[in-house]
């Protein structure tokens, strides 16, 4: 396992910060732009990309290449660069590009610093509001247009209390919906459609759960590092490691973890 020295980390968080502005700047000018283009990456279903999810990522790249190239890749737009320091930049562009092409500022910039064991560093960057929520190598803060803090997850105990987030109602396959369906008749709310910002709003105190499935690395390891980072704990949805995508339980804490994964495993 690498061990990143304490004398480095300034240097890995300016370096995720240099790339979290670098896709602002190519970003931003095709948000809610008229002559905004979506293509679609699938034969059957719907999985779009943009001009900017590409030129964010080759950004981003760009910058790694001058700062990090001892580093690996893994970014969703384009394929895995190898490294030789045993850490790898995982990066998703745009994470939430449907709401991205429908206008929507729920949308953000995953950028995650991971080894062999998973995510060190995490950053979810929402341009247009102007936040950003970072956790990993001793910080936990957001930044946004009315200042910034502490990121800290809540400490809310029973379910009754919660409030549950997930990118789509029809979450996954039936059975996955049927599990996901026995979580949310006992939360206090559910609410849908929040991609990546669901889980910033976790780490900033303001939900309490967060349940997707069929998700990609690029997906959630930011995340990861984010929520780890604000008191909060992810796995799958059999309490394991959650770094290698697919079904994601994301939790306040360790109490509400527990009763959400019992509901869900029925």
């Amino acid at each position: 396992m690498t061990v990143l020295p304490i004398s480095d980390h300034p240097t890995v968080l300016a370096c995720a910060r240099e790339l979290a502005d670098a896709a602002r700047a190519v970003i931003l000018p095709h948000f809610r732009s008229a002559t905004l283009m979506a293509e679609n990456k699938l034969t059957t279903g719907f999985d779009p990309v943009t001009v900017a999810d590409r030129a964010a990522e080759q950004a981003m790249r760009d910058c790694l290449e001058r700062l990090r190239p001892q580093d690996g890749i893994l970014g969703e737009e384009f394929g895995p660069k190898s490294g030789q320091s045993g850490l790898t930049w995982v990066l998703d562009p745009i994470d939430g590009t449907r709401g991205f092409m429908s206008g929507t500022p729920t949308w953000g910039v995953l950028i995650a610093l991971s080894d062999e064991t998973g995510p060190k560093l995490g950053v979810i960057d929402q341009p247009y509001i102007g936040e950003r929520f970072t956790g990993g190598l001793g910080v936990a803060q957001w930044q946004g247009p009315h200042g910034g803090g502490a990121l800290r997850s809540r400490d809310t105990r029973d379910l009754g209390e919660a409030v549950l987030f997930t990118t789509f109602p029809e979450i996954g396959t039936l059975d996955e919906r049927a599990a996901f369906e026995r979580v949310s008749r006992q939360v206090r709310l559910t609410r849908y459609g929040m991609d990546c910002y669901a889980y910033a709003l976790l780490a900033a105190g303001q939900v309490d759960l967060v349940i997707e499935s069929g998700l990609n690395p690029y997906d959630i390891h930011a995340p990861i590092a984010v929520i780890k980072a604000a008191g909060g704990l992810v796995t799958n949805w059999q309490g394991g490691p959650a770094h290698d995508g697919g079904q994601v339980l994301a939790a306040a804490n360790a109490t509400i973890h527990a009763k959400a994964l019992e509901a869900l495993r029925g």
